[in-house]
């Protein structure tokens, strides 16, 4: 399994990200997969090489055009909402 650059985006990708990106992080140790995460704002995360991006519904738009997917979390404290959406994507991309 290859280790994954994911993104972490919200408005301004101080508040909100971190914390998606904390719940990300745990979800990701339990299961196992290496990865790389980190934050972005709406403004810059455009340009970001990465795997796949981890954000809210709203901002989603911002990334349709890319080819990395993206996954929308609506409560970014939730582990079991991570774990629901994003674990599986991201298992499969780091198996390619």
């Amino acid at each position: 399994m290859r280790k994954l650059r994911i993104m972490v985006v919200c408005g301004f990708g101080l508040g909100s990200s971190m914390v998606l990106k904390l719940t990300l992080d745990g979800v990701l140790k339990e299961a196992g997969l290496a990865a790389e995460t980190f934050c972005g704002d709406e403004a810059t995360s455009r340009g970001e090489k990465c795997d796949a991006i981890l954000t809210s519904g709203p901002l989603a738009h911002l990334f349709q055009n890319g080819s990395q997917p993206v996954i929308v979390i609506d409560n970014f404290l939730s582990k079991d909402e991570v774990r629901q959406k994003a674990l599986e994507p991201l298992q499969r991309l780091a198996s390619e």
